[in-house]
């Protein structure tokens, strides 16, 4: 199951921008963008979209062009698991639910991006040892 939505507006840059210049104007682009992925999740949601929590998250961006950097699209998965936390979609968004995130970047004209659960494994902390990392003393 996927979760899709429109990929929120406001870049890295344009948050920064705003918080550089009115911090009000900051907390506003993060309220409106919260909320635009919490009615998206909530949507999903009836739906009968659901994920099974703990997992990774996949986000394919589906973006316009390739004029905008990767990292600057991203940014915005901030406001999109805060959405999704607030709609009740993600209990938390704490490495507790969340093991990992991949994204991948399509230009195909597009605004959207899809979520979807991911199995990446991981480390089974009862089974590490030293040899799995470094201790740090």
């Amino acid at each position: 199951m996927k979760l899709t939505m429109p990929i929120p507006t406001a870049t890295m840059n344009e948050y920064i921008n705003a918080e550089r210049t009115n911090r009000y104007k900051a907390a506003t682009i993060k309220k409106t963008e919260t909320i635009a992925a919490s009615v998206a999740a909530s949507n999903a949601m009836k739906r009968g979209v659901r994920f099974e929590w703990t997992c990774a998250l996949k986000f394919t961006w589906h973006v316009k062009n390739r004029k905008k950097d990767p990292d600057n699209v991203s940014f915005s998965k901030k406001f999109i698991l805060d959405g999704m936390q607030k709609a009740g979609f993600l209990p938390n968004d704490s490495m507790k639910y969340i093991t990992g995130f991949v994204d991948v970047f399509i230009a195909d004209g597009k605004s959207i991006v899809e979520i979807e659960p991911i199995d990446l494994g991981g480390c089974d902390e009862s089974n590490a040892d030293e040899t799995d990392a470094q201790k740090v003393p």
